[in-house]
């Protein structure tokens, strides 16, 4: 890895330090600080709460600015210590050193001696975004204002001339990946974003400060959606901006999209936001009843229709005339089901199983499937006229993998109703287990994460967190190994503090130096079915030595 090859090249784990005794934490010279990320962003929440988001925006810029130049101070006193662009590039891995963000640079026009760096920075695993987005959710604006700064102050102080970054994507609007643009002041123009670099004095404003909040919390309101609807990323907001139109109409709705992305939710949601809300909602799962019953379920029976039939019943249709029908996996239902479905979506009349009689029914259909219904078409299990009946205005929810920045908001809604269950208050989630539902891939969608988070419930402590282990019953994938601390205060590798570790375990009271080599060259040996040469390489050491050391260590056996 590129980063990791800069990071040993100029030893800055080595410049790492810990000293726990005295309660602080040194990089080179400068003191650091480790944070709980939460509570920086509970700090950076409050300051936009407090102070506007144009100020809070700027007071970020200038903060990380002013990191960005301490970070540059390290990197000159290591100038004569490797290529200069190698020497440049120490900022950004620093960021990732410092937890911050994961910083690539994609395009770079630098003139090293007159100071100039137009440049181009993907992000990733903003540390900014993620907490802009857990407490704001997906909205229009850039949110990793301290991370900009520390761009433009770290090139700012390496180029010795005012270099100023733009954030020109972010996750926090729903892009894939963070994008900042960098280059000379100058070449900003009259751009008000500059003015973001400069102090203010906010004194005797607080009135504009107050309304802009008062702007920003009501903006936040709108973008809220009512009733059990959770979300705010940019594909859950396309998909409510269409359902939110089909509500007070009576068009069919045809609902599309994976299993368990909350199709039942969505078509609760339009009845009750629609002009029928107070008549009946029927569901139906029509993959879940037997095909030969399924005419009887939709369309009820008459007495003495089939062996069986002791008292006629009407059907769903008629339990919601005058409400709405929802139809689940509709792709599932048999030929002669959808014919008289068909009829019944064209005449709005229908005749129960085993009778003459016809019977008007006004109801407005919902309709969801996860197959795909024009390959279902084309393999002749689908009627073609029916479809373009059902698909009348279709709406298509992404899956949980696509809409990833609604996770914290749907997890606080799925505690706060799984709780009470248990009679238990659950403060949230803790970062790793946060960390690792927005790793994941969600192949069961909403309803997967409302099972993992009811077993996160009832597992976690009253009034505790929920952690990683209590949300997966089969463990999740390994965290990638991790920098730690050896006995000198020196940030090391994993798998150099292991080894540190097993040298301790075996320096116990009567250890053998000569016992112990000689059970490890056996191991070897035996690991290499025999083969020196493979065992020696396992071993670190020559063909030559580890015959010369088997051959000591026989020696010494036939000397004692």
């Amino acid at each position: 890895m590129a980063g990791d090859g800069l990071i040993e090249r100029f030893n800055l784990r080595s410049r790492l330090r810990f000293n726990i005794d005295a309660g602080q934490i040194w990089l080179d010279e400068s003191r650091m600080l480790l944070m709980h990320a939460k509570a920086v962003g509970a700090l950076r929440s409050e300051l936009f709460d407090t102070l506007g988001p144009r100020r809070a925006q700027g007071l970020l810029l200038r903060m990380g600015f002013a990191s960005g130049q301490q970070d540059a101070d390290l990197a000159a006193k290591l100038y004569g210590e490797g290529d200069n662009y190698d020497v440049f590039r120490i900022g950004p891995e620093l960021h990732a050193f410092e937890g911050l963000v994961k910083a690539t640079i994609t395009e770079a026009d630098i003139d090293w001696e007159k100071g100039i760096f137009i440049g181009e920075v993907d992000w990733e695993g903003s540390w900014e975004a993620e907490a802009h987005t857990q407490r704001f959710g997906v909205g229009d604006d850039t949110a990793c204002w301290s991370l900009v700064g520390y761009a433009s102050g770290y090139a700012t102080r390496f180029f010795k001339r005012l270099i100023v970054f733009r954030e020109t994507h972010c996750v926090s609007r729903g892009d894939e990946r963070c994008h900042i643009v960098g280059k000379p002041a100058e070449a900003w123009g009259d751009d008000p974003y500059l003015a973001y670099f400069k102090p203010e004095n906010i004194d005797g404003q607080m009135r504009e400060m107050e309304e802009e909040l008062l702007r920003l919390r009501g903006r936040l309101r709108d973008e809220l959606c009512p009733g059990k609807l959770v979300g705010n990323s940019q594909g859950f907001r396309a998909a409510f901006a269409l359902l939110s139109k089909a509500a007070a109409s009576p068009i069919n709705v045809l609902l599309l999209g994976e299993t368990g992305v909350g199709k039942e939710v969505f078509a609760r949601w339009l009845h009750e936001n629609g002009d029928r809300r107070e008549q009946p909602f029927v569901a139906v799962n029509c993959g879940a009843i037997p095909h030969e019953l399924i005419e009887s379920e939709l369309f009820g029976v008459q007495k003495g229709a089939y062996t069986g039939a002791q008292q006629s019943r009407p059907g769903r249709f008629e339990r919601a005339d005058g409400g709405t029908l929802f139809l689940d996996e509709v792709g599932d239902l048999s030929p002669s089901a959808q014919v008289k479905l068909l009829r019944v979506l064209q005449t709005g009349e229908l005749e129960r199983l085993g009778d003459e009689r016809t019977r008007r029914v006004n109801v407005r259909l919902v309709a969801a499937t996860n197959v795909n219904l024009q390959k279902a078409i084309a393999e002749g299990s689908f009627r073609a006229d029916l479809y373009y009946r059902l698909a009348t205005y279709p709406v298509v929810i992404p899956p949980l993998r696509e809409r990833k920045s609604d996770i914290p908001l749907l997890v606080a809604a799925l505690i706060e109703k799984c709780a009470p269950s248990y009679h238990k208050t659950i403060k949230g989630l803790t970062d790793r287990a946060l960390q690792a539902l927005m790793s994941y891939d969600w192949p069961g969608n909403v309803r997967e994460l409302e099972n993992l988070i009811e077993r996160g419930v009832l597992l976690a402590p009253a009034d505790g967190l929920i952690e990683v282990e209590h949300l997966f019953a089969g463990g999740v994938a390994a965290p990638p190994e991790e920098v730690q601390i050896d006995r000198s205060g020196t940030v090391c590798s994993a798998d150099e503090t292991r080894r540190e570790r097993l040298c301790e375990a075996l320096l116990d009271e009567g250890f053998d130096l000569h016992a112990h080599e000689a059970r490890l060259l056996e191991l070897a040996v035996r690991r290499a079915g025999g083969n020196l040469t493979h065992a020696a390489r396992l071993l670190g050491i020559s063909r030559r030595q580890l015959a010369y050391r088997l051959k000591q260590g026989t020696s010494d056996t036939s000397s004692d």
